[in-house]
C-alpha cells in the first residue's frame, strides 16, 4: 500500500509542507502573491539546510556546531523573509499597490524592471543602520 509521510520540527512545519505537496498535485496551477513567493523561497531555502545538515557523518549532523549552524540560517532565513515581505508591503503601500499589481500583470519584466530600478532601495532598507 503507498504511504505518504513529512518531517518536520514544528506544526507549522508540517502544515507548509502538506500545503505545499497539496498544490504540486498535477493540473493545479496558480500564481503566487509575492508574499507567498518569499515565503516558499524561505521554506525551500530551510529544507536545504535541513538536507544539507543530514547529508553530513552521523557524528558531524548531530554536532552542537552543525545544529547551531543550522537553526543561524533558519532565523536568518526567517528574518530575511519578513524583511523582504515588509519592504514589498511598505512600497506597495507607498505606491498605492501599483507595483504588486505590475508583478501580477507581467511578472517577469517587472521583476527585471523592479530589480534594477530599486535594488539600491530595497538593499539599503535591509541593511542595519551604521
Amino acid at each position: 500500500m503507498p504511504t505518504l509521510s513529512f518531517e518536520g520540527e514544528t506544526h507549522a512545519e508540517l502544515v507548509a509542507k502538506v500545503k505545499r505537496w497539496l498544490t504540486s498535485i498535477e493540473g493545479e496551477e496558480r500564481t503566487l502573491t509575492p508574499t507567498e513567493a518569499i515565503q516558499a523561497t524561505a521554506n525551500l531555502t530551510k529544507d536545504a539546510l535541513n538536507i544539507i545538515a543530514s547529508a553530513a557523518p552521523r557524528p558531524v549532523a548531530e554536532s552542537e556546531v552543525v545544529k547551531g549552524l543550522t537553526a543561524m540560517g533558519y532565523t536568518l532565513t526567517d528574518s530575511t523573509a519578513r524583511a523582504m515581505v515588509d519592504t514589498i508591503d511598505s512600497l506597495s503601500s507607498i505606491t498605492g499597490d501599483a507595483i504588486v499589481k505590475r508583478v501580477r500583470r507581467n511578472s517577469q519584466s517587472a521583476l527585471w524592471e523592479m530589480n534594477q530600478a530599486m535594488a539600491k532601495q530595497v538593499l539599503k532598507s535591509l541593511r542595519p543602520p551604521r
